[in-house]
C-alpha cells in the first residue's frame, strides 16, 4: 500500500489500522511537515526515532576506572574525557600543576567500551612533583594529564586531548612565588594559591594543584562523561 505525503499536507493510503512500527524516520518526512500540533501526545517515542533524532536519552560519569555497558536502544555517545592534574611543589621558587587536557567525541559504542581515568599527580615539599594520569574511552579517544609543577618554579604545562573531534588543553599552572594557583581542565577545579595552606585541585575535574610555602597540593583526578543518545 503506497503512502503519499503531498505539498498541500494531505496524507493518503493510511489504513484505519494507521503505521507498523519504524516506518516513518526522518529520511521520510519533509522538513517541517510534522509538528507537535499534529502529533497524538506520546504517540512518537525514541524506540521509533531514527538514530540521532532525538536528545539525551541518558548519562553515564566515570570517576574510576570501570566498565561502559551501552543500554538497550543506545547507538551514538557524545564523550568528554578529562585527564588527571598534575601535583604542585613547594620547593624554593615553587610551580603549580597543569589542569588535564580534553577529548571531545561523538561515537558509535560498542556494547562495552573500556573506561580509564587519570590519576592526580602528587604535590611535593622538594623536587618536581608527579604529572597526573591520562584517561580514556575506549580506543575512541584519550586525554593526558596536565604535568607537575617544577622544582625550579616553572608551572607545570597542561595536558592534551588526542583522537576526540575536538582536542583542547588544560591551562598551565603558575610559577615563580608563593601562592601560585594550579592549571584548571575544562571543567575547572583548580588548586588555588595559598599562602599556608596546602590547596589540592578538585577531585574528578583534572585541575592541577596549587602552592603553599613550604608544600604542594595534589591535582584532581580525570573524569569521563558519557551523553548518550
Amino acid at each position: 500500500m503506497a503512502i503519499v505525503i503531498n505539498g498541500s499536507g494531505t496524507v493518503t493510503g493510511i489504513s484505519v489500522g494507521g503505521l507498523p512500527d519504524g516506518i516513518v524516520d526522518a529520511g521520510t518526512l519533509a522538513t517541517n511537515s510534522v509538528d507537535s500540533a499534529e502529533l497524538i501526545d506520546g504517540s512518537i517515542d525514541a524506540a521509533h526515532l531514527a538514530s540521532g533524532v532525538g536528545g539525551v536519552i541518558s548519562i553515564q560519569t566515570f570517576t574510576a576506572t570501570g566498565t561502559y555497558t551501552r543500554p538497550a536502544g543506545i547507538t551514538k555517545a557524545l564523550v568528554y574525557v578529562v585527564g588527571g592534574g598534575g601535583g604542585a611543589t613547594g620547593s624554593s621558587v615553587r610551580g603549580a600543576g597543569g589542569g588535564g587536557g580534553c577529548a571531545i567525541e561523538i561515537v558509535t559504542v560498542g556494547s562495552t567500551e573500556a573506561v580509564t581515568i587519570g590519576g592526580s599527580g602528587a604535590g611535593t615539599s622538594s623536587g618536581d612533583a608527579s604529572a597526573g594520569g591520562t584517561s580514556s574511552f575506549g580506543s575512541h579517544c584519550s586525554a593526558t594529564g596536565g604535568s607537575g609543577g617544577i622544582a625550579a618554579g616553572r608551572g607545570g604545562a597542561g595536558g592534551v586531548g588526542s583522537n576526540g573531534d575536538i582536542n583542547l588543553y588544560g591551562n598551565a599552572g603558575g610559577g615563580y612565588g608563593t601562592g601560585v594557583a594550579g592549571g584548571s581542565s575544562i571543567f575547572g577545579g583548580a588548586g588555588a594559591g595559598c599562602g599556608d595552606d596546602t590547596r589540592n585541585g578538585n577531585a574528578y575535574l583534572g585541575g592541577g594543584g596549587g602552592v603553599e610555602e613550604g608544600q604542594g597540593g595534589d591535582g584532581g583526578s580525570g573524569i569521563v562523561i558519557v551523553y548518550e543518545y
